[in-house]
């Protein structure tokens, strides 16, 4: 019994030993170093790409009022004033009408209705039409901006404005016809036209 017990103390002892050898060669690795730190900060920030129409209901934006009795061969002016508000150039505008209520009106794209805008270099001059509506004259210089096409389209290129300009803005009238060559199949129908105007910000570049 005695030589059993001695043995196992001699064991003991012989670990803790080694233990301590083990810490003090950990130790030997544990150096002092000379350090240097610096740092800069940069704020990235990112732009915006606004466009806009004028206010409802007023002559920047005559796009809600309605036209009704119209026939074959009249036609219905409308003005409305295309911002750039935000705070990047544009590559372009581009336009989309969809009729969220329609007829043949709209989907007759030969003989059904028509659309042309045109652009002025200032504000149109607005006066009302004998049949209730508006017309526009242009004391400055007119550009094309659409020409005569169906009513209807998805992703129609703009040409000729200035609201591809931070800041600019465009004086545009919307001139709605039905041509000469409707039929009879054209009476009594309606349709609601939604017009879309899209901007597509400018090419990217290095910063």
């Amino acid at each position: 019994m005695g030589i059993r017990l001695n043995s196992t103390s001699g064991k003991i002892l012989a670990s803790a030993a080694l233990i301590g050898a083990a810490a003090s060669v950990a130790g030997l690795g544990t150096y002092g170093a000379f350090t240097s730190t610096t740092s800069a900060s940069e704020t990235v920030s990112s732009g915006t790409v606004v466009i806009g129409l004028g206010a409802s209901g007023t002559a920047a934006n005559r796009l809600d009022v309605a036209a009704t009795g119209i026939v074959p061969g009249d036609s219905v002016q409308r003005a409305v004033t295309l911002t750039n508000s935000g705070n990047q150039d544009l590559s372009a505008v581009t336009l989309t009408t969809t009729a969220t209520t329609s007829s043949i009106l709209d989907t007759d794209g030969a003989s059904g209705l028509q659309v042309t805008i045109d652009r002025c270099s200032v504000a149109w001059t607005e006066a009302d039409a004998p049949s209730g509506g508006y017309t526009y004259t242009c004391s400055g210089t007119t550009s094309s901006v659409l020409a005569s096409r169906a009513i209807i389209g998805a992703n129609v290129a703009l040409s000729n404005l200035a609201a591809v300009g931070l800041g600019q803005t465009d004086n545009l009238r919307v001139t709605v016809s039905l041509p000469a060559a409707a039929n009879n199949d054209f009476q009594g129908k309606s349709s609601t036209v939604q017009f879309a105007f899209t901007g597509t910000q400018r090419t990217a570049t290095s910063k």
